[in-house]
């Protein structure tokens, strides 16, 4: 039998798995994330931890075809990471550097095209080769997959729709320095700006709170049938459905698989994508499903461990 294993680097914790080559997860565990002196433990520590679970497991180094791993910036071809704001990195090497501590070839990828490409295996896109996933966080990432690989681009920076730019006439900047991204209005954050300059001048009753309101606030007062909370949905929803028919027309997805933090809030949220992106999509881009993630935190070692099995 062969193994591999599947990393998932955040900035808090990293989540680890080892697979059979089969498919099938033998052990998951994490660890804490040392985001201390610019990351430099972040490695070692990864790789004392799979040592441990190797021996743990009493397997030999020889049965496993290597490591997958998600990071949280745009990896090149090389397995190089140019500065990762979440892991304080800088210039990083990390494929040489996590070959050079484990004995083992590592695979690196951008945490959300490998978190995509698990959800295409074993998740919501499951059964599908040309898929999108969008995953509404903090921020708003993406995965584009395209027969079945990965859109990994010429700076490794493919798929990062959070920054496709929706609003030409946006005044406030986004954390990456433009204005008008995705980002400022379909992550967490940005329902909650929008729910905020809603709530300022509204005069209707309504169940939310202008100072404390949260995205997953929005979505349960939407439930509830909170008449502002659902205006502030569409918005939110008009954004995003519109920046998706722009990229269907580029990748033709067969489907769109919705994750991150603000997907927990269900089935809720699809209509407010879909009928936004039906009116502005290309009549030959409207034959698409747009369907929750189903792996949550697991989705990133299943898509780290498929890259593995995939360069086989």
């Amino acid at each position: 039998m062969k193994y591999c294993l599947g990393v998932d680097i955040g900035g808090t914790t990293v989540k680890m798995g080892l697979f059979e080559e089969n498919g099938t997860i033998l052990d998951k565990w994490e660890i804490a994330t040392d985001t201390s002196e610019e990351g430099k433990a972040i490695l070692p520590n990864i790789a004392s931890s799979i040592d441990a679970k190797i021996g743990e497991h009493s397997l030999d180094k020889r049965d496993i075809l290597g490591i997958g791993v998600g990071v949280p910036a745009p990896v090149n071809a090389d397995g190089v990471v140019n500065g990762s704001a979440n892991l304080g990195w800088k210039y990083k090497e990390v494929k040489k550097e996590l070959e050079e501590l484990t004995g083992l070839t590592s695979y690196i990828g951008n945490d959300a095209n490998v978190a995509a490409l698990g959800e295409m295996w074993k998740g919501g896109g499951e059964g599908e080769k040309n898929m999108i996933m969008v995953t509404l966080g903090t921020g708003v990432g993406g995965g584009v997959i395209i027969d079945g690989k990965m859109l990994v681009g010429a700076n490794g920076a493919g798929g990062e729709i959070g920054h496709l730019c929706v609003n030409y006439s946006e005044t406030d900047t986004c954390g990456c320095g433009n204005k008008g991204c995705l980002e400022q209005y379909a992550s967490a954050t940005g329902i909650v700006r929008l729910a905020r300059q809603k709530l300022g001048q509204e005069m209707r009753s309504t169940v939310l709170n202008k100072e404390d309101v949260t995205a997953k606030d929005v979505f349960d007062a939407v439930k509830a049938g909170d008449e502002v909370a659902q205006e502030i949905a569409v918005e939110f929803g008009r954004y995003l459905g519109y920046g998706l028919a722009n990229l269907a027309a580029v990748a033709d997805p067969a489907v769109f698989v919705i994750g991150g933090g603000v997907s927990k809030a269900g089935e809720v949220l699809i209509p407010y994508i879909e009928k936004p992106y039906m009116e502005r999509s290309f009549f030959a881009n409207k034959n698409v499903r747009f369907v929750l993630a189903q792996l949550g935190n697991d989705a990133g070692i299943c898509g780290a461990a498929k890259m593995v099995l995939d360069a086989q």
